[in-house]
């Protein structure tokens, strides 16, 4: 039997990650972590709306110690602001990555569903790394899931290995995916910030909205917020 622990933070690509190993294994358990993140409250609410929904297995794991760091997504930093133009431009991206970065966040991510696999007989850890963010954060990058998938040999017993299949996709490819897949994405949340509505100026909400404008499709969160 084929099963897999899912890293749901609920935002786009871990959602249609989520759809895809709901679809590909037998079984599978999603991991949220609550690291003090600005957006924690929504994403540990739709998280677990999607679990529901799906009667997946679904466990918040507390990691507080990650708060007292410094950073644009955990204290009262403002996140760096890009427009539409800066989007595609490298050396503007990587430097606004550093104000968002987590220290070491995926290794740490990563390690403990290791170790959930371990114990409690999962084959593979599901990610919703991407060709895009890949680009900006050398943690989501196709050599780190390389080199992380080294490391598990000698980490691991039970050959665990992370499965990341967006890795190839851009956001535009994500949506569209998604749609087609019918991922719950009127349950995810890529905005930086727990509002009731995405706050449409940050980086994250930026790239969704052109995903979906470049696929000509209307963003399935705003049509369910817009509908409430």
């Amino acid at each position: 039997m084929s099963r897999a622990i899912v890293l749901l933070s609920a935002g786009m690509d871990s959602v249609v990650s989520f759809k895809i190993a709901y679809d590909t294994f037998d079984e599978i358990m999603c991991l949220t972590f609550n690291y003090g993140q600005k957006a924690l409250s929504v994403e540990i609410e739709y998280a677990a709306k999607i679990c529901g929904m799906y009667r997946v297995n679904h466990e918040i794991i507390k990691l507080p110690w990650y708060a007292n760091f410094v950073g644009a997504l955990t204290d009262q930093t403002t996140p760096p602001r890009l427009s539409d133009l800066t989007l595609n431009d490298l050396e503007v991206t990587r430097e606004t990555a550093k104000a968002v970065w987590v220290p070491a966040r995926n290794a740490v991510f990563l390690s403990v569903a290791a170790a959930f696999c371990e114990n409690y007989g999962y084959n593979a850890i599901v990610v919703g790394f991407n060709k895009e963010e890949g680009m900006t954060f050398p943690d989501n990058s196709k050599d780190f899931i390389a080199s992380f998938n080294e490391v598990l040999k000698y980490a691991t017993l039970n050959d665990v290995e992370v499965f990341a299949p967006l890795i190839e996709y851009d956001k535009t490819e994500i949506a569209a995916l998604g749609l087609r897949t019918e991922a719950p994405l009127a349950w995810s949340w890529s905005c930086y910030t727990a509002e009731d509505t995405p706050c449409d100026i940050c980086e994250s909400c930026l790239r969704r909205r052109r995903a979906f404008q470049a696929i000509g499709k209307d963003d399935p969160l705003l049509k369910r917020l817009k509908s409430q």
